[in-house]
């Protein structure tokens, strides 16, 4: 199934790539990726002639029903592995326990520095746990990947992709094996992670921002909920100015009719005698 999603998508989308060079004909190595959309885990795996392990939630494996099924039936076959994600530390566990399993069994293992997709196409900071903590457990090399324009091509909450060609960069093989088994020192920990990310920037051209991606998603939410606030706050303010100014014009107008009627002269109506 590998073969003929690679195959599809390759016919349909036709991604340039530059750096092929560098993913090692056998053997294993970590794939290290910015993640700019749901297809960056298709999109790698469909030029690479060997196959990419990505981990990816278990629920996409258990749902029930024939598009359950379907659905596990296509995530193995690009290569995803199921791992169950309740709890973010557990999480966080299961992940690098898996990505230890697949380098120990000689494959690629592909994993998102970032944890998240970005929401905004800029580069955030990597987190110090699973790619660092993998490699250094394992000694295999890290290759720094890009994945460029992905998301144009589907961004998140849309269904349909759109037919244009994204780009992937693949950089050089980066080696710490100097700091295998220190994998538990978190100032280690932080600066594999962070050597990992300015290559990543250089291969992207993406600007990078110096906080988690969670968090930049966070931000961007309190500010769209504040944004819709302020637009609500703004709309009852408009409405109460114009009620306001409604009636403040009419009882300028009922005064004004009232002078009217003051000003009229008077009438043998209302004095018995004919007017002047």
């Amino acid at each position: 199934m590998k073969f003929s999603i690679g195959g599809s998508l390759k016919l349909a989308f036709r991604p340039w790539v530059e750096g092929l060079e560098n993913i090692p004909a056998d053997g294993p190595a970590i794939l290290a990726s910015n993640h700019l959309s749901f297809s960056d885990s298709f999109f790698l795996p469909a030029v690479l002639d060997r196959k990419v392990t990505f981990i990816a939630k278990a629920e996409y494996f258990t749902s029930p029903g024939v598009k359950g099924r379907l659905t596990a039936a296509f995530f193995k076959g690009v290569g995803q592995l199921p791992v169950d994600r309740s709890g973010a530390r557990g999480a966080g566990e299961a992940a690098i326990k898996a990505g230890i399993e697949v380098i120990e069994g000689g494959g690629l293992f592909g994993i998102y520095p970032e944890g998240t997709r970005s929401p905004d196409g800029r580069l955030y900071r990597g987190k110090p746990g699973g790619l660092a903590r993998v490699a250094l457990a394992t000694g295999a090399p890290v290759i720094p990947v890009a994945m460029i324009d992905t998301e144009k091509i589907q961004p998140p909450g849309k269904v349909v992709p759109k037919l244009m060609r994204p780009g992937i960069r693949i950089g050089k093989p980066l080696d710490f094996s100097r700091y295998q088994g220190m994998e538990h020192d978190r100032f280690i920990l932080r600066s594999v992670t962070d050597e990992v990310m300015y290559e990543i920037m250089k291969l992207s051209g993406q600007e990078y921002v110096d906080i988690y991606a969670t968090a930049a998603k966070r931000q961007i939410a309190e500010a769209e909920k504040a944004e819709k606030a302020a637009a609500k706050a703004a709309e009852k303010a408009a409405e109460k100015a114009e009620k306001a100014a409604a009636k403040a014009a009419e009882k300028a107008a009922e005064k004004a009719e009232k002078a009217a009627e003051a000003e009229k002269p008077d009438t043998e109506e209302t004095t018995g005698r004919p007017a002047a």
